[in-house]
């Protein structure tokens, strides 16, 4: 059973920067991917970054792109979203997720597909 723990969430001001990090264990499979997702309140769940272990890339949505690295320990057993240049509108609960295996039908940033997940991290951006 894939377990997933968060941390490093908090309150920052606008431009500034956090760290956030998923401690996964429980991967039965090499073909795994780990998504951080986000939801505001009053929002849709929102795919930020993907770490797809299976085709060995990352993904970034749109509104995260040039500001938010996805990485990994060298064990792949932790995966980092580091944000930069945050925005208020970053204002966020912030999920890992995962699904094990990641099969090639599966989209990164869909909520359904990712079958695991952890209890989330608040992320706050001040003006």
């Amino acid at each position: 059973e894939v377990q997933l723990v968060e941390s490093g969430g908090g309150l920052v001001q606008a431009g500034g920067s956090l760290r956030l990090s998923c401690a996964a264990s429980g991967f039965e499979s090499d073909a795994y991917a780990i998504t951080w997702f986000r939801q505001a309140p009053g929002k849709e769940r929102e795919g930020v970054s993907c770490f797809d272990r299976r085709a060995g890339r990352t993904y970034y949505a749109d509104s995260v792109e040039g500001r938010f690295t996805i990485s990994t320990d060298n064990a792949e057993s932790t995966v980092y979203l580091q944000m930069n240049s945050l925005k208020t509108e970053d204002t966020a609960v912030y999920y890992c997720a995962a699904a094990d295996p990641f099969y090639y039908t599966y989209e990164w940033y869909d909520p359904k597909d990712l079958r695991s997940w952890g209890r989330g991290t608040q992320v706050t951006v001040s003006s």
